[in-house]
């Protein structure tokens, strides 16, 4: 079994998504919103890292990788960040198609996990997934988070609206 690791986004991480994102198009149409065909060129993935970054540059959020065997292989994130009284993040990730079912996304969330509770001191996580992704659902709750509610036509992906279950998990970080 390789290792899984998981690192703040680059630059240079711009031709490798690319490839994941082209290579899996079809197999994740269901799954993700319709993008132009410029997010699948290197060009398109650099124009989105810098805004991943510029985003992380001020505390909004922690875009990250998912590597193993030194290639990228995925990505994790941890958007949406709210300070203050709610001092949560959103959850998101995945893991290409030739990679999945070896574990990889499991450990990358619990990976995200720590850089949340050590890194950004965050009280909670959520994450959305849609009803029928078994598998993510399955994910999320080998580390400990909760279903919460269905949201009903939540999320529009491959021509049509899909009901979405919220999910939700405290951390020890947070304000004391």
């Amino acid at each position: 079994m390789s290792a899984t690791l998981i690192r703040l986004i680059e630059p240079s991480d711009g031709p490798a998504l690319a490839g994941l994102h082209s290579r899996d198009k079809e197999a994740y149409a269901r799954w993700l919103p319709a993008r132009p065909a410029e997010f699948y060129t290197p060009e398109g993935q650099a124009s989105v890292i810098e805004s991943l970054l510029a985003s992380h540059d001020t505390g909004l959020a922690w875009p990250g990788v998912v590597v193993s065997d030194g290639a990228v292989i995925g990505q994790v994130s941890i958007s949406s960040i709210l300070r203050g009284p709610f001092q949560k993040g959103f959850l998101g990730y995945w893991v290409s198609s030739l990679h999945q079912g070896l574990g990889h996304t499991s450990r990358a969330v619990g990976l995200a996990l720590r850089v949340a509770e050590d890194e950004l001191h965050l009280h909670r996580l959520e994450a959305h997934t849609q009803l029928a992704n078994l598998a993510s659902q399955a994910v999320l709750r080998k580390h400990g988070f909760s279903s919460w509610g269905i949201a009903h036509d939540h999320f529009y992906a491959d021509g049509a609206w899909h009901d979405e279950v919220f999910w939700e998990r405290k951390l020890t970080g947070g304000i004391s």
